[in-house]
């Protein structure tokens, strides 16, 4: 990180030498600045997507990022935002839930057939129990790049971007652009910005399915062969077939494209307000190849203990878990139309008000409404208080259902409870120091600020989760 901080700025230095004008110029940015931030999440709930809107949903992740800021000349700054994202997840742990006397090792991951077949009988599973598989935990990766030009008289600025991000079943590539116009003594700016995202998801499928795919359908064989499959009442039972027989992802790209709009005004000397506005198309595979979906039209088969089948939907259940009927299954297209505002007012050398409203909706039949206010409250001349509140409500796609509440008649279906009917409320406290002189330092780098955040959140489903953020700011010296 040493190395690449100090190549960015002899990069800078020579350019800026090069480019130096004779009268003083205000640069954009007066030198180089690098943040670091981390987040810590941790969640709990009981309407898991990958076991078909019923099971654990414990998550933790932790997002460590940097952010390295370098002005190249008086008029450009690059900014490169590289980070991490690694959780743990017991829904996602379940793609593969079945276990071998509590190995959690059996299904089509697994390679020794033999040592499936001897243990055959010990085949259990559930969507209460987090499962060992490759799944349980994964690292997101990303690494983005900005660059922004500020006309001489700083009232034009246009950037472009471009990103990459990846993980073990999802691959992502970005790029964008922006242009900001101020105004009226620079009161009042314009904005307008559009993002690409073009993206390949490598499936991953729950697996029963993909086992039923590799066998062809048959129910003596690969995964299958030795494995006593059940009816709802615990009896031997070979009539399990997902819906169609099952079909894979052929179309594995999911494209997004979005064009934002946004205006700013400062009303007086202590109030401002933005209003802005996007418009989103998203086209390819929406849905998740992971999550499985059970219609309520149509009988029900396990894998696992029997005597477990009539408590199959209580936490007590260790040891059964359903066959899926199907993934879930959305629309190849979506449009999608936030619209929002923001009012921040002085009220004095103390306390500052901030607000936001933002209206969203979408083609999925999908509308929410999101309010939040924000007062820091400055105790000294470093030191800055904030408490927070966020409040969410949205409807239901029309594609929703919960666990066993979909039709296999049903053209699309999820259970899904990120597109379930849902009201949400998060508090939040953060505390922040700053020093303006930079007067602590670390090698060539000055203390400029200190971030940390608290929040607390929960969904009238039963979703409970808590974050805790910070960020560190320096600049170079």
């Amino acid at each position: 990180m040493k190395n690449l901080i100090s190549i960015i700025i002899i990069f800078s230095s020579v350019i800026g030498f090069a480019q130096e004008a004779t009268s003083y110029k205000k640069r954009v940015l007066e030198t180089a600045e690098v943040d670091f931030l981390t987040s810590y999440y941790s969640q709990d709930g009981n309407n898991a997507s990958v076991t078909g809107g019923i099971g654990s949903e414990k998550l933790t992740d932790f997002t460590p990022t940097v952010v390295i800021s370098v002005p190249l000349n008086d008029n450009d700054v690059l900014t490169i935002d590289a980070g991490i994202s690694a959780y743990t997840s017991a829904s996602s742990s379940n793609l593969n839930p079945f276990d071998i006397s509590g190995a959690s090792s059996r299904g089509g991951d697994d390679d020794d057939e033999d040592d499936d077949r001897a243990e055959a009988g010990n085949v259990i599973g559930s969507p209460w129990v987090a499962s060992s598989g490759a799944s349980r935990q994964d690292v997101w990766g990303s690494i983005s790049f900005d660059y922004s030009h500020a006309s001489d008289d700083r009232n034009t600025i246009w950037n472009a971007d471009a990103s990459f991000a990846t993980e073990y079943d999802y691959m992502s590539i970005g790029f964008g652009g922006g242009l900001t116009k101020l105004f009226n003594e620079k009161n009042t700016t314009l904005g307008v910005s559009g993002k690409v995202y073009l993206d390949t998801w490598m499936p991953k499928y729950p697996t029963e399915l993909d086992s039923y795919v590799e066998v062809n359908g048959n129910l003596n064989d690969g995964f299958f062969e030795g494995v006593t499959i059940m009816d709802q009442n615990g009896n031997t039972s070979t009539n399990w077939q997902p819906i169609d027989g099952f079909s894979l992802i052929n179309n594995k790209s999911r494209n997004s494209y979005s064009v934002s709009l946004s205006f700013s005004q400062i009303l007086s000397k202590n109030a401002q307000m933005s209003l802005f506005f996007d418009l989103v198309k998203q086209e390819g595979w929406l849905g998740n190849p992971m999550q499985r979906v059970y219609f309520g039209d149509i009988n029900n088969y396990y894998i696992g203990n029997a005597a477990s089948i009539s408590n199959y939907t209580s936490t007590s259940n260790k040891d059964v878990f359903q066959l899926a009927d199907d993934i879930e299954r959305l629309p190849n297209s979506r449009f999608k139309l936030p619209l929002g505002m923001r009012l921040n007012y002085y009220i004095n050398e103390i306390l500052t008000l901030r607000t936001y409203y933002r209206y969203y909706t979408d083609d999925w039949g999908i509308n929410s409404h999101t309010a939040s206010i924000e007062i820091p409250i400055k105790v000294s001349s470093k030191f800055t208080l904030y408490p927070s509140y966020r409040f969410y409500n949205q409807t239901a796609a029309d594609y929703f259902a919960p666990y066993e509440e979909n039709l296999s008649t049903s053209q699309f279906y999820t259970s899904d409870y990120d597109l379930s009917k849902f009201t949400a409320n998060q508090y939040g406290f953060g505390v922040s120091y700053t020093d303006i002189f930079t007067t602590s330092h670390i090698w060539k780098l000055g203390l400029k600020s200190i971030d940390l955040k608290y929040n607390s959140y929960s969904r009238n489903t039963g979703l409970k989760a808590n974050i805790i953020s910070a960020g560190v700011k320096f600049v170079m010296d």
